[in-house]
């Protein structure tokens, strides 16, 4: 797959998944307890061969660009790369990226230099096992100028996406951004295998390179999904690529969580345990988790955990958590912590009024976000008894209901939220 170049779009300021979005990009923000969301779509890239990949951000790049630069190297003997294409002012322009078409116009530049007869644009927000070689044969075998992956939702689901319609042949005849409930009934297709149903765009596009460019020269096309795919379907060949797997947008707070904790079922929807399909990521050379008295229940721990007597049920526990005698942590996610603090470290810390790294003994968490570095003191209760909706409160978030406390946060011994 030399001759297809990857496009990886990294989203505007991420204010549906803030406070997680406060200190970084979105592609950047944890996921299973030691991914991140970039390591998704770079991941199904690399086990298709796709080697040849550009990342577009703007906002908080600084721990994406170190986490790629750490992450995926390539020898001097292949040509692939992945690269972070960041919004900058140019002699031709110095706006933010105003869509994903607009981002994808503002780079192209870069892409030049690169060969590719296909361009593959995908989201950087999403959690999926996707091959792109079937897309890639989809898109070639039916001569198509660009091909959409799409995948059925219910009706209930389908005024929430851009809904498509195709013919017998699988080519997109209408396209329709989040049409109202009274459009659906015309929007049905028939589906592989048998049925009708609707079919949504998951964000995912193969482009002919020529094609791509040609409608990138009109600035008034800033958005593929609103503008770039409707405006190509009447004029070109667009073609409709169904998949059938786990597919989940986790670009709000409520779909990462639960998204997250989906992760601790018997047998999760996606699956990180699949040999043929590895997803990739920042090699750490932790050691193994060490839990001493501890009750688990349907859980993920990571690597380098240190744990006394904690009860955990349902929570994904991220590398290198600390976490207290006599702790409670139920329906959370627990995203860990860069560094482990020396005992003087800790003591310091707690002269100082401030908690160490890590869960304070006794404390309950539950339907809780944790991000990493926080510190929560002793005896903390942070379970939203009240069931707060949205609140902004002294060193945490609620959003959605769930309770976040952010990036490097404190909270202090006995809160109770």
């Amino acid at each position: 797959m030399d001759d297809v170049l990857a496009i990886i779009l990294g989203g505007g300021r991420g204010t549906r998944l803030f406070p997680l979005t406060l200190k970084r990009s979105k592609p950047a923000v944890p996921i299973g307890g030691k991914y991140r969301l970039i390591d998704i779509p770079i991941s199904n890239c690399l086990n298709a061969d796709v080697r040849k990949i550009f990342v577009l951000t703007q906002f908080n790049s600084e721990s994406l660009n170190k986490h790629v630069a750490q992450t995926y190297k390539f020898d001097v003997f292949t040509s692939g790369f992945v690269s972070v294409l960041a919004a900058e002012q140019t002699e031709e322009g110095g706006n933010w990226f105003q869509g994903t078409a607009d981002a994808v116009r503002q780079s192209l530049r870069h892409m030049r230099r690169t060969t590719g007869r296909d361009l593959l644009i995908l989201s950087g927000d999403q959690l999926y096992n996707m091959d792109y070689r079937e897309m890639i044969r989809t898109h070639r075998e039916s001569g198509a100028d660009a091909t959409v992956a799409v995948i059925p939702v219910a009706p209930d689901q389908a005024s929430a996406f851009g809904i498509l319609k195709m013919d017998g042949t699988g080519r997109i005849v209408h396209f329709d951004e989040k049409p109202p409930a009274d459009r659906l009934p015309a929007l049905l297709s028939d589906l592989p295998g048998g049925g009708q149903g609707h079919l949504a765009s998951m964000g995912i596009y193969l482009f002919k390179r020529e094609v791509l460019e040609q409608a990138l020269a009109s600035p008034r096309l800033v958005d593929f999904g609103r503008h770039v795919i409707p405006d190509a379907v009447p004029r070109q060949r667009v073609q409709a690529h169904v998949y059938r797997g786990y597919w989940e947008d986790v670009g709000t707070i409520q779909s990462y969580f639960q998204a997250n904790l989906a992760l601790c079922e018997a047998i999760p929807p996606f699956d990180f345990y699949d040999e043929e399909h590895p997803v990739y990521t920042h090699a750490r050379f932790l050691p193994a988790s060490k839990l001493e008295r501890c009750n688990i229940h349907n859980a993920l721990i990571s690597e380098g955990c240190i744990m006394h007597g904690a009860e955990i049920d349902r929570a994904v526990v991220g590398i290198r958590s600390r976490i207290g005698n006599d702790v409670r942590i139920r329906n959370s996610l627990l995203i860990g912590a860069d560094f482990y603090e020396t005992i003087a470290e800790m003591e310091s810390s707690i002269a100082r009024g401030i908690p160490p790294v890590g869960i304070g003994s006794k404390s309950i968490i539950q339907n809780a976000i944790i991000d990493k570095n926080a510190r929560i003191g002793t005896n903390v209760r942070l379970i939203n008894e009240a069931g707060v909706k949205e609140q902004d409160g002294n060193g945490y978030y609620i959003r959605e209901g769930i309770i976040i406390v952010p990036k490097n946060g404190v909270v202090p011994d006995n809160t109770v939220v």
